[in-house]
């Protein structure tokens, strides 16, 4: 019965695909189109209408991409999906191309329908539209909200939600001493918060989890492409996509959102007088608004965009590494013990970390290096486009074309990586002999991209660094972790979105290993100028 339901309901796919499909056989113009040079870059064989997505359905793009460049034994590859040419570049060659030679011909974003009305026009940093407003918000950002003074300003309330971490893990012990902890989900938790209390502080009240909710909401309608962004010419597939519909009412419900944790701020600001120091990055946007001084304007528009930009960025991103690395190490035991003995010799005799300590701890910062190789959180980095007629690797990419780069495949590329590329292994970071194993992934080194490069590269990677690396110690410090089954039945499968999540949540049995001092939020409420208060 199951099979012959499963079956009808095949059926009922195959008739509605086929009706969708027929009208825009129809509607649509298959003219032939210019390729922007003699030479395009290869490609798989075509369908008509949809071009080469059948290549892509039912699987997670980067990895079908990445198997579909090598089956064609091409680093920059051409697809069209629907109406859209996209050239994907799967080689550090490429992405040098890309990223370095080319940077200012694809350093704009694709206009998409859905990205138009999610963002508002690209008003913040992620997709606003290369040019003069795109500087200024990026100067902005760099400067004043992400730069390394700023990262270290904020160096208390890290530390304040590394403490609630760990309090929140020997909860959960606590609850059901026999069942393990949902590890992702106190991440997930632990990033959010460190994030909330950076950019909007811990004021918003009832607003927060409606806020959340909405963000959580975007990414979702922002991942992957609608009708109407494959088909942006045809009528037909504007009416029957309806997530340009959902974007807009999502963008007007996070402006509403938005204008009430504003309001809050400024009120504050009002009621505290001209004394009152920025407390987190949205005080510090609302000073620069009132002072003046860009070259661009800072609406309240932007403002909402920037905001929603560094949430964005700043919580999916991080809490998915974070995963990736827990899981990683469960699967490494040698790795998981390196790491617990060089935390807790840097810390022996203290309660906590404390931030100051991390620069002394290079193999942590290994393990996360590899897990980023291995596991970047946004595996085709977010989309540019040509802007001119570019030759690359003697291929012709047309203007217009969209352009992603599989930083996935790239981490993973035995040509730079060795026969051992799909292998955990942190340790190849500090191999001698040049090449891979001294490659960073702060722009420069091409093999190791999961933060981009070029005028695109992610402005936010100093924040990410530290939230992550003080949530990592800090369960490695106080906890000693095991698989509640066998290593090998550890579910590494990825989820499908912008983000490359766990598919499932990681379960780990815990155990105290140093306790932390029994504090809790309040003990914390402290200016995020200073440091948390000493451990009796």
């Amino acid at each position: 019965m199951a099979t012959q339901d499963a079956d009808n309901r095949y059926h009922h796919y195959l008739v509605l695909a086929t009706i969708l499909v027929l009208p825009l056989l129809l509607l649509v113009k298959l003219r032939p189109r210019k390729q922007g040079g003699e030479n395009p870059p290869p490609g798989p064989w075509q369908l008509p209408v949809i071009g080469s997505l059948h290549h892509l359905v039912g699987a997670l793009p980067h990895r079908a991409m990445r198997d579909l460049a090598h089956r064609l034994d091409a680093p920059l590859m051409l697809l069209r999906l629907g109406e859209l040419r996209v050239v994907v570049a799967s080689s550090a060659g490429a992405a040098r191309e890309i990223m370095k030679t080319h940077d200012a011909a694809f350093a704009t974003r694709p206009r998409t329908a859905t990205i138009r009305a999610l963002t508002r026009d690209g008003l913040g940093v992620a997709f606003a539209p290369h040019g003069e407003h795109w500087r200024e918000i990026r100067k902005l950002c760099v400067t004043e909200l992400l730069g390394a003074r700023r990262v270290r300003s904020l160096r208390g309330s890290r530390e304040a939600e590394a403490a609630s971490l760990v309090a929140s893990v020997v909860a959960s012990m606590a609850a059901s001493a026999s069942e393990p902890v949902n590890v992702s989900l106190l991440l997930a938790t632990y990033v959010t918060d460190a994030v909330v209390r950076a950019v909007v502080g811990d004021r918003i009240g009832d607003l927060l989890d409606e806020f959340l909710d909405r963000l959580d909401e975007g990414v979702k309608v922002a991942a992957g492409f609608s009708l109407a962004d494959l088909f942006p010419s045809s009528r037909l597939a504007h009416a029957f996509s309806g997530a340009a519909r959902r974007a807009e009412a999502h963008s007007r419900e996070m402006s509403r959102l938005m204008d009430g944790i504003i309001a809050e701020h400024r009120e504050r600001k009002r009621t505290a007088g001209a004394g009152d120091d920025d407390k987190d990055l949205l005080d510090v946007l609302l000073r620069i608004q009132a002072d003046g001084g860009l070259r661009a304007p800072l609406d309240i528009g932007t403002i909402r965009a920037v905001i929603t930009d560094l949430f964005g960025a700043g919580s999916e991103t991080s809490a998915t590494t974070l995963q990736w690395a827990m899981a990683e190490l469960m699967r490494s035991p040698a790795a998981l013990r390196r790491a617990q003995v060089e935390v807790r010799g840097a810390l022996a005799g203290e309660s906590r970390v404390r931030e100051e300590v991390l620069p002394e701890l290079r193999y942590l910062h290994l393990v996360i290096k590899e897990t980023l190789r291995l596991h970047p959180a946004v595996p085709l980095l977010l989309p540019r486009e040509c802007t001119e007629p570019r030759r690359v690797l003697g291929h012709d990419v047309p203007k217009g074309a969209m352009v992603l780069v599989n930083a996935w495949a790239i981490g993973r590329d035995t040509a730079s990586w060795g026969m051992d590329a799909e292998d955990f292994r942190p340790e190849r970071f500090e191999e001698a002999g040049g090449g891979a194993a001294a490659a960073d992934f702060r722009g420069a080194d091409f093999e190791f991209v999961p933060f981009g490069a070029g005028r695109r590269m992610c402005p936010g990677i100093m924040f990410g660094l530290a939230v992550m690396e003080l949530a990592l110690a800090s369960l490695l410090f106080h906890f000693d972790w095991e698989l509640p089954g066998d290593a090998g039945g550890l579910d590494m499968a990825e989820a499908l979105g912008i983000t490359a999540g766990r598919k499932s949540d990681l379960w780990l049995h815990a155990t105290v290993h140093v306790p932390h001092p029994s504090t809790h939020r309040e003990m914390f409420a402290f200016n995020d100028e200073r440091l948390p208060p000493p451990c009796p």
